[in-house]
């Protein structure tokens, strides 16, 4: 896939974040404080600032952490769908440059960190359900 650097993947970010992504980027040394935000339902979430990524630099236009970026950022623009399944999110000006073969090993990856995600939210709502 080709980048345009248009920043349209950092607007509004509705990331989650796994427990390495979280690791990775306090490694960095950022604080989970800063850069995340628990959703409603307990999943931990990519923060935005304004209308960004919390990661995102506007003057440079460009993401601060990308060789280090939480592995959602890493498989856009390939995003699921309830409807459709593993798709090419259609919000991207350069999805069409994705090839199929990169569509399959990111609809791979993407496989996997949901069901962590889904995996790791079922485990949150059995511990609400308990309390």
């Amino acid at each position: 896939m080709r980048c345009s650097d248009c920043g349209k993947c950092c607007e509004g970010t509705e990331m989650p974040l796994s427990k390495e992504d979280i690791i990775r980027l306090e490694r960095l040394g950022f604080s989970r404080e800063d850069f995340t935000v628990t959703a409603g339902d307990g999943l931990t979430m990519l923060r935005n600032v304004g209308e960004r990524c919390y990661f995102y630099d506007p003057e440079e236009k460009k993401c601060q952490v990308y060789e280090h970026r939480p592995l959602g950022c890493f498989i856009y623009p390939v995003i699921y769908s309830n409807d459709e399944g593993v798709i090419v999110d259609e919000l991207c000006p350069m999805g069409q440059t994705i090839s199929e073969q990169e569509l399959r090993t990111k609809g791979k990856i993407l496989d996997k960190l949901l069901k962590k995600i889904d995996n790791k939210s079922v485990q949150l709502h059995q511990i609400h359900d308990i309390l």
